[in-house]
């Protein structure tokens, strides 16, 4: 009988008659686990940023697998982080059942942490990767407050429907469809630069919207070394398709000679407003009496008039100035088809001895203006939203004024609701490219990672 002979025997016995022998499990390893591969576990972005007590922070897509088992088994767990007062692995959460997950941090103080993500997959087998994240400090109104993530410098903001805006970074050409209801990256970019012909920043700061068209504008301005750069000399248009996550642009029209035309028409006229000496070589733009330009939106009732509005000079240059808006009348051709411009009669505001940080404007004429200093000290000096009709000669209304003790200075309203409806709230963006958001001295523009670079969008009651 087999079973009686020495196992050795036994299983020459079974080769010999052609029947497969198999070994034994070593150790304590399952049978099964040798089915199974080693996980594998990937983040769509290594960085990501968030806020202490945000609403709606920004989340992290990781993807997870693992061969001969069903997705479904695998769970993905926070199982260290190297700074916890930043944030814990605690307050890690991960939500999803399927290849790919969400991660998002609940941050405690600001400051950098490493989160290590491990997926464990069938056969107690396991893998693991680092997710690098910044955490900025508490703001005021953070319940309404989404940042703005891929950039820091936010200018401009055009809103294209269904809660998605276009936004311009003063620091690259690139354009930017960002979905405001959340925070996060950008759902598609667009980098102007080559359509324009311009290698150098155009400083895009303001932008008016019309049909399908957007007019953009650049500063007009010296750089902040009070260098001449021609790119900063650019106005242009895009051609807007779709809505909303589905919006597309396309770039059309541009003219490199504003600034020009702007200088001649102020210098026959008596150089009321000094342009010529704002702009001079070695004139920083961002004095009292310097040459800047922030804020464009069409006059009321007009598709080719449209306002350029100044953050300087002030006027008089002096305390408690006026606020500049110059119409172009022809502004539809110069930005669309490179005509020289043609000047209507300017328009001074009282804003408190505030300038023009933004100019926006409803299909009712009703517009809302963010006045902020001329001054490069952004947060030193107060913000304010006013009310206005767009008529010269009407006085703008002060609706409130914005806080000033986060970082970033307000910069863009994405736009402007029925301001006589109780309750109607609009969106405000900051340009916070001089902020240290997370301690460590650098400003966010200089910051080595997109993800980690950003913007508040905040809501403030405006109506009623």
């Amino acid at each position: 009988m087999l079973h009686q002979l020495p196992l050795q025997n036994r299983r020459a016995a079974f080769a010999a008659a052609g029947i497969l022998v198999l070994a034994a499990p070593v150790g304590n390893v399952p049978a099964h686990a040798a089915g199974y591969g080693t996980p594998t576990i990937a983040l769509s972005a290594s960085y990501l940023s968030g806020a202490v007590g945000a609403t709606g922070d920004p989340v992290a897509a990781v993807t997870v697998a693992q061969s001969g088992a069903d997705v479904s088994a695998l769970t993905v767990t926070a199982s260290a982080s190297s700074r916890s007062s930043v944030a814990a692995v605690s307050d890690v959460a991960v939500t999803g059942t399927g290849a790919t997950r969400h991660v998002s941090v609940g941050a405690h103080a600001r400051g950098y942490t490493d989160l290590t993500l491990k997926v464990t997959g069938l056969g107690g087998k396991t893998a693991t990767t680092v997710l690098h994240y910044a955490a900025s400090a508490a703001v005021q109104n953070s319940a309404d407050t989404r940042w703005v993530t891929g950039s820091s410098d936010a200018s401009a903001a055009v809103d294209v429907g269904g809660g998605y805006a276009v936004v311009a970074d003063d620091e690259s050409n690139t354009l930017r469809l960002h979905d405001l209801s959340v925070s996060g990256a950008p759902v598609r970019t667009w980098d102007v630069a080559s359509k324009l012909g311009v290698s150098k920043e155009i400083d895009i700061e303001g932008a008016a919207r019309v049909g399908n068209t957007v007019y953009w504008t650049g500063s007009l301005g010296n750089n902040k070394d009070g260098a001449y750069k021609s790119a900063r000399n650019t106005v242009f248009t895009t051609t807007v398709t779709g809505s909303g996550a589905a919006t597309q642009l396309t770039v059309g029209g541009s003219y490199r000679r504003l600034r020009d035309d702007l200088i001649a028409w102020d210098e026959s006229n008596g150089d009321r407003f000094g342009f010529a000496a704002g702009t001079e070589d070695g004139q920083a733009p961002k004095q009292v009496d310097g040459f800047n330009v922030e804020g464009l939106e069409f006059a009321p009732g007009s598709t080719t008039t449209a306002y350029v509005g100044f953050r300087a000079p002030l006027v008089p240059p002096k305390a408690g100035g006026k606020a500049l808006l110059v119409p172009v009348t022809n502004f539809d051709k110069v930005a669309g088809s490179g005509a020289k411009a043609v000047f209507g009669t300017p328009v001074q505001l009282d804003l408190g001895g505030l300038t023009i940080r933004d100019i926006r404007k409803n299909a009712a004429d009703q517009y809302l203006i963010v006045a902020g200093s001329w001054a490069a000290d952004d947060n030193s000096d107060p913000y304010a939203l006013y009310r206005w009709d767009g008529v010269a000669g009407h006085a703008p209304v002060k609706v409130t004024e914005l806080p000033t003790t986060d970082p970033g200075g307000w910069e863009a309203v994405v736009s402007v609701p029925d301001l006589t409806a109780a309750g109607a709230r609009a969106q405000v963006i900051t340009d916070a490219g001089a902020a240290d958001l997370y301690g460590d001295g650098t400003e966010a523009k200089d910051l080595g990672h997109a993800e980690w670079k950003k913007s508040r969008a905040t809501w403030f009651t405006v109506g009623g």
